[in-house]
């Protein structure tokens, strides 16, 4: 059955009494663009000027057929069905639904069930991208389908796939290969720096050894559970440490303190103290040893992060116990930052350009972990496509 058969075309002077199939809207250019009327709403004889007004000589009333729904039904119960945490569902507007977060947080998007929805055809499904920084009010997806009216099959496949994902059947994942970044030796030496974060090193993936990463996230069903959806930062205490001896011995002022607090207190979270070190492996080892003794959530050692002989930051973390996630990402600005673990405490080395670049890999990760997730190799990986922003 078509669904035009649905829709019965009349003059507007003959529409008296009956019901608009859709929204109408008005646009005065430079001044105004919104609702003239509502879908549903019933014509009266007073409505005929504004109709004819704004070039309607025609219009559509809607008589659905059994097993059809109306745009803004549809786009609703599309809404609905990827609808997550810490979101909110704005009423239909010309045939679109919007989810807005709640919350300052994480924006979460399941792009693998995003895709195969518009894979379906004639249902619109459009978002931000996941990781994204949102405040409360941004917009996060909106949902509508193409025609008027729409099978209700297709609506009620996109609820079916949605009860799956929540339900923990996640999409078959491809395999990596592991990255560069394996155990430092007793001197703190890491692989040599041309052989860059893609060297083909087997890792086993034991997370919880020291020197050892794991390449890529297990899928759990409380992973696989949200589809739009945004995460709350929590409030972690930060240790931060600035190598570099011409900081410590007073040759020049301090640069990367005042940036790196104000990133760190935009998510929400303090830095309880800043130490500073010449550029010496073991008084770098010592402040990191520090902060793990008082119960830092996050540390960040900023500075010594190139290979200049006088640059111990990686080295050093290495040392102190940590397994290294990389030394180094696929992006630009950003390149040779470091990602690693003492325990559960997420310990990153951050290079020069954090001082001066609005935006660089340390942005990318900072964010994630306030929001209380690990890091693994695989989100390294990832952060090449798109990656080229500046240098």
């Amino acid at each position: 059955m078509k669904a035009d058969p649905m829709l019965r075309e009349v003059k507007v002077e003959d529409a008296i009494g009956l019901v608009l199939a859709h929204d109408l809207t008005r646009i005065i250019p430079g001044e105004f663009k919104g609702r003239l009327f509502r879908k549903g709403h019933q014509i009266s004889e007073e409505d005929i000027p504004a109709l004819l007004s704004i070039g309607k000589e025609h219009i559509y009333v809607l008589e659905l057929a059994e097993g059809y729904l109306h745009e803004d039904e549809a786009a609703l119960r599309l809404a609905s069905a990827v609808r997550g945490a810490n979101t909110e569902r704005t009423e239909p507007h010309e045939g679109k639904v919007t989810l807005k977060s709640a919350i300052h947080g994480l924006a979460k998007i399941d792009k693998a069930f995003v895709d195969e929805v518009n894979g379906i055809g004639r249902i619109v499904m459009s978002t931000i991208r996941t990781n994204t920084v949102v405040k409360p009010g941004q917009a996060l997806a909106g949902t509508r389908v193409i025609p008027l009216v729409i099978e209700e099959e297709p609506i009620a496949r996109v609820e079916r796939l949605a009860a799956q994902r929540r339900s923990g059947q996640a999409l078959a994942a491809g395999s990596l290969e592991p990255l560069s970044g394996g155990p430092a030796d007793a001197a703190g030496t890491l692989p040599p720096a041309e052989a860059g974060y893609l060297a083909p090193k087997p890792v086993p993936p034991d997370k919880g050894a020291a020197g050892t990463a794991a390449v890529r996230r297990e899928e759990t069903p409380e992973a696989a559970a949200e589809l739009v959806a945004v995460k709350p930062f929590r409030s972690l205490r930060v240790g931060l440490i600035t190598t570099g001896s011409e900081v410590f011995k007073g040759r020049i002022r301090d640069k990367f303190g005042p940036v790196v607090r104000a990133k760190v207190e935009a998510l929400g979270s303090k830095v309880i103290d800043q130490r500073f070190t010449p550029d010496d492996m073991d008084a770098i080892v010592t402040e990191i040893r520090h902060f793990i003794g008082l119960g830092a959530d996050l540390i960040l050692v900023t500075g010594g992060m190139s290979v200049d002989p006088d640059d111990r930051t990686p080295g050093a973390i290495a040392r102190a116990g940590a397994r290294i996630v990389s030394y180094g990402t696929p992006m630009l600005p950003g390149s040779m930052l470091m990602m690693a673990y003492i325990g559960s405490v997420p310990v990153m080395g951050l290079p020069g350009c954090v001082m001066h670049d609005p935006y660089t890999s340390f942005d990318v990760l900072l964010p994630r972990i306030c929001a209380g997730e690990e890091i693994f190799r695989e989100d390294i990986t990832e952060m090449g496509y798109g990656g080229l922003l500046g240098c």
